[in-house]
C-alpha cells in the first residue's frame, strides 16, 4: 500500500518503511507524527482525494533533525566598480521513517499531527494572546 502526502509545500509518495527528508517539523527525535493531508491512497484499489482523502493518514517516527547540503549563492557583476558576493545556506530538515499508511481511521488515532515549525510558532503566538 502506498500514499501520496503533502507537507512543506511538496508532495511525497511513501510506503511503510520508507525514510524521508522533509521540511523541518516541530517534533523531537523519537516522536511519532501523523500526516493528515493525503492526496491519494493506493494498493488493491486506488482512492484519489478531492483535494484530500477523508480519514486517510500516514504515521511516521522522527529519526533526527538534520541540515541539508550547503547551497552556494554566488553573485558577480560584470562591470567596473562592482562586487562579488558568496552566500551559503543549509536548509533545516527532519528525517522520518514511515511506520504505517492508513486508508481510513486516521482521524481517530491519538498520534499528534505533523506541523511545520512556522505553524508551531504561529500557534504558540496565538495562544499567548
Amino acid at each position: 500500500m502506498f500514499a501520496v502526502l503533502k507537507t512543506g509545500g511538496k508532495q511525497y509518495t511513501v510506503r511503510a518503511g520508507d525514510i524521508l527528508r522533509v521540511e523541518k517539523l516541530a517534533a523531537e527525535a523519537g516522536d511519532k507524527v501523523q500526516f493528515n493531508e493525503i492526496l491519494m491512497v493506493g494498493g488493491d484499489n486506488v482512492t484519489v482525494g478531492v483535494p484530500f482523502v477523508a480519514g486517510a493518514a500516514v504515521q511516521a517516527e522522527v529519526i533526527a533533525q538534520i541540515k541539508g547540503e550547503k547551497v552556494i549563492h554566488y553573485v558577480k557583476r560584470r562591470r567596473k566598480h562592482s562586487s562579488q558576493r558568496t552566500k551559503g545556506h543549509r536548509q533545516h530538515l527532519t528525517l522520518l521513517r514511515v511506520t504505517d499508511v492508513l486508508a481510513s481511521g486516521g482521524d481517530k488515532s491519538d498520534v499528534k499531527s505533523a506541523t511545520g515549525t512556522a505553524d508551531a510558532r504561529r500557534a504558540a503566538h496565538e495562544s499567548k494572546e
